[in-house]
């Protein structure tokens, strides 16, 4: 970090389904990552510390839109994992002055996404030619933010002073279910399919987080930053990149991976 002004903590372990087999390799990457990062960060005098966390923190929503002042919820060893990251990144703004903001996207997509994410697991296995989709539950309902709106978010809260010891969330405000996305998905690409449930892809039971909604208005007020990419135009986007040959290959699309 020697030279660096800005640094974007987005160095994760970041499979839910591994961090039920794995989840000491969570602490350590997650929680021990960051405080390593901070600590070069604070030696180095970094002048902007963005640690990006995730809304799974939040668990199942309380109340809706959520806010940052809602409950943390660990509800996978992985949103335990980065509330631990998050709040040692806070404890050296606190303890040593480190200028940190924590980034809060909601879930981001698009292209080039890992297929461990519902989004392009739906569209890549379409796009392979299977009859039949595996979805998990699809009842869960999502606040879906496009791959550049999260990325100007993270921009701007690295610029906004008034940020600094905060977190903020990014995502657009607006909830959808993954049964609706994965029908909005086959509607877009022309192809009709029949989605399964797959048992394999249910997360245990009380580790589902069954509804995100983003409040993104303390963003707002700090750096005038909102979505540009609504879901439609982003998926469509998503599955423009898919499309091509050479992107379809990097994914295994008949493929359940942790």
């Amino acid at each position: 970090m020697e030279g660096v002004d800005v640094v974007f903590n987005l160095a994760a372990l970041i499979g839910i389904p591994y961090s039920y087999v794995a989840p000491h390799s969570y602490l350590e990457v997650n929680v021990g990552g960051t405080l390593n990062l901070c600590q070069a960060a604070l030696k180095h005098d970094v002048q902007r510390f963005v640690q990006v966390s995730t809304s799974e923190v939040y668990g199942t929503a309380r109340s809706v839109p959520i806010a940052e002042t809602h409950p943390l919820q660990p509800q996978s060893p992985y949103s335990a994992s980065k509330i631990g990251a998050d709040s040692m990144a806070l404890a050296y703004y606190h303890s040593w002055n480190l200028p940190v903001v924590v980034a809060r996207p909601f879930n981001t997509y698009g292209p080039r996404q890992s297929a461990r994410a519902v989004i392009p697991s739906i569209i890549s296995q379409i796009l392979g030619g299977a009859g039949q989709v595996r979805l998990g539950d699809t009842r869960p309902t999502r606040d879906f933010s496009y791959v550049t709106d999260t990325c100007r978010g993270m921009l701007a809260l690295a610029e906004a002073d008034p940020a600094l010891g905060q977190v903020v969330n990014i995502g657009s405000g607006t909830e959808i279910s993954i049964g609706d996305t994965a029908q909005l998905i086959q509607k877009i690409i022309g192809r009709e399919v029949e989605f399964l449930r797959d048992e394999q892809r249910i997360r245990p039971e009380g580790s589902e987080v069954f509804r995100l909604c983003c409040d993104p208005s303390r963003l707002r007020s700090l750096t005038n930053a909102k979505p540009q990419v609504g879901l439609e135009e982003g998926l469509q986007r998503t599955i423009d990149w898919l499309r091509e040959p050479a992107h379809l290959a990097q994914f295994k699309t008949l493929q359940y991976n942790l």
